[in-house]
């Protein structure tokens, strides 16, 4: 009888499965997904939250950033390049607070929105950010290297709504280039 039972139950959690992943039900997912993302402007939020995107600074070696293969589009490392030209430097657990290096992620995000812009032009072509690689300046005992990338990951998702949430590391490193408190690169899918 268990066999039977058990059975049975198989065919109907296959059954559910089947018609729930039906063509109909695939469209109806679409549609919603269509309708929480279709009327959201990154380039009219980037007005609303104060934000200015700059032309992007050039890279300093052998290197681009941005390559495009397909509807992606990898964005190179960069950093806490601030409006003065300086950057946010320091480790994070000797140097910098958390809310320090927070802000530095934030910044850091606004440098890799205007890479983007440049690439394509309007953000609105962007269909989803992927996955982000926060690399954090920290000391072998700071273990909070997520509250800091959080600066990034935030201002992603309030600059492109859903379009902005991406799968993400966050790590700590025993340096970065001219001892900057972070370096943060990203994947984006864009549209045609």
């Amino acid at each position: 009888m268990n066999k039977t039972v058990t059975f049975n139950t198989l065919i109907v959690l296959f059954l559910i499965g089947f018609l729930s992943c039906s063509p109909a039900g695939n469209n109806d997912s679409k549609e919603i997904v269509a309708a929480q993302i279709g009327d959201y402007d990154p380039e009219v939020k980037l007005k609303e939250l104060g934000i200015e995107l700059s032309t992007p600074s050039a890279p300093v070696a052998n290197y681009v950033n941005a390559v495009r293969t397909g509807n992606l589009i990898f964005l190179a490392g960069k950093g806490p390049l601030q409006a003065d030209g300086t950057n946010i430097t320091g480790r994070l657990g000797e140097d910098l607070t958390i809310e320090q290096g927070y802000e530095a992620a934030r910044i850091t995000g606004i440098n890799q929105l205007s890479v983007l812009k440049a690439e394509l032009g309007n953000l609105n072509k962007v269909k989803r950010c992927v996955k982000v690689l926060g690399m954090v300046n920290s000391t072998p005992d700071f273990t909070d290297q997520p509250a800091v990338v959080n600066g990034y990951s935030d201002l992603m998702v309030a600059v492109f709504g859903d379009r902005g949430k991406h799968a993400r590391a966050a790590v700590g490193m025993a340096a970065l280039p001219g001892h900057i408190a972070v370096e943060i690169e990203m994947i984006v899918e864009v549209e045609d």
